[in-house]
């Protein structure tokens, strides 16, 4: 099959939009399909095989300069206007702009595709794909629904506003999503929370969880660093967690030697910074970002302990990552996660999201119990080998698009035909 991959934003190393799109491309071309990665800024590392076609945009929102305003000659055409007066007017606009973008390259491309592919952009400009003659397939790997809740929940007075506005291309989301015949998420508690949030029938959302590289991410051939923490944040805002795992860490250095590493950037003047400077936890706290997968598997086979504070997720990579590098995880009971570790407590001890008492103790029982490190370590690994493969997740995802495209060529493409297709899923 001839497959266009669609990412309005593909960060390389930190994020899941960039890691999915790199691993997923891979093994499709691994299985003899011909891939090509349309996407905006940041663009993705991909690899041998698979190519990439940029769909530049304004880049509003690049780490060195965010939210600037762009020079005059800057601006190509009515879409660029549209990005800026959308920022200007506190809203988010690249799901929609880099759709209409992608929209009109693949309009004069049509014939040289079999099937798009959409990695959660859900703007209007993929209905214009499919009137173009392009079979459609959209992944969600979750409702950005919560992500405005928990902002809204943290937010006060006029900020309030201004996060409704930010977060108002979910209504132009939900309806596109309502009418993509085959939606992919990535875990059973993703398929249930955009069901509800999107309102979709159920029984249209197929499930295919992520994968995880187990050639990178192994377990350590050196000792650990004694009393180190890993965590992993996409993101610094509420959803991720971060300021409860900087309260345990608080408690935790008062009573041994810890020491935190978050894989994250911090926002300069952020919530997680100056909580780091109120509770003068600075000198056992460090942060980094823009590391490849090769650094970030030796990071966290580095750590005693792993730490996954977030207080909703739609699947968890970094949960996978540290599994197959063999350490445990102090996790929260929240969204996926359960489902993706296991809730026995094999490979990860859970605590309810946003108590950091609970976090410090658990964090504190693992570090006073190696021989359960060890037996967590092993467990973890297990489960990644049995579960979690991109080779599979690749195949499954292939399988979707042969159905689907032979739904939208056939020549009633009635109900009952849509139906066959998506239990083929």
């Amino acid at each position: 099959m001839r497959i266009a991959l669609l990412s309005y934003r593909s960060k390389p190393h930190c994020g899941g939009q960039g890691v999915y799109v790199r691993h997923l491309s891979r093994e499709l071309h691994a299985l003899g399909h011909e891939v090509e990665v349309f996407s905006g800024q940041p663009y993705p590392e991909l690899d041998p095989g698979v190519s990439l076609t940029k769909v530049p945009s304004l880049d509003l929102y690049r780490d060195a300069d965010p939210f600037r305003t762009p020079h005059l000659r800057e601006f190509r055409d009515g879409i660029d206007m549209l990005e800026v007066a959308t920022m200007w007017t506190a809203g988010f606009p690249e799901p929609l702009t880099f759709s209409l973008r992608a929209a009109r390259i693949l309009r004069e491309r049509a014939a040289e595709f079999d099937v798009v592919h959409d990695n959660q952009c859900l703007g209007y400009g993929l209905l214009a794909i499919e009137k173009a003659g392009l079979p459609l397939v959209a992944t969600i790997h979750h409702p950005i629904t919560r992500d405005r809740d928990l902002d809204l929940a943290s937010a006060r007075g006029l900020r309030r506003l201004s996060v409704r506005r930010w977060y108002g291309f979910l209504r132009m989301q939900t309806r596109v999503a309502r009418r993509i015949t085959t939606l992919l998420t990535v875990s059973k508690s993703s398929e249930n929370d955009i069901s509800e949030a999107f309102g979709i029938l159920e029984g249209r959302l197929q499930t295919i969880p992520l994968g995880v590289d187990t050639e990178v991410f192994t377990p350590p051939t050196e000792a650990r660093v004694p009393g180190r923490i890993v965590c992993i944040a996409s993101a610094d805002m509420p959803l991720k967690g971060v300021s409860n795992l900087l309260e345990a860490v608080a408690k935790l250095r008062t009573e041994r030697a810890v020491e935190l590493v978050l894989v994250t950037k911090l926002a300069p003047g952020g919530t997680s910074e100056r909580l780091i400077d109120q509770l003068a936890i600075g000198d056992v706290v460090r942060t980094v970002s823009g590391i490849d997968d090769s650094e970030l598997a030796a990071l966290l086979a580095s750590a005693e302990i792993a730490s996954v504070p977030s207080l909703y997720e739609g699947f968890s990579l970094p949960a996978v990552e540290a599994m197959a590098c063999g350490t445990p995880l102090v996790a929260s009971r929240a969204g996926a996660i359960p489902e993706v570790v296991g809730e026995d407590g094999e490979c990860a001890l859970l605590v309810e999201p946003g108590d950091s008492e609970a976090l410090a103790g658990a964090l504190a029982t693992l570090f006073d119990d190696t021989e359960r490190r060890e037996r967590m370590s092993a467990a973890g690994r297990v489960r990644v080998l049995e579960r979690y493969s991109w080779t599979a997740v690749a195949a499954q995802t292939a399988e979707c698009y042969a159905a689907t495209i032979s739904n939208f060529r056939s020549p009633t493409n009635s109900h009952e035909t849509r139906e066959k297709a998506d239990a083929a899923c």
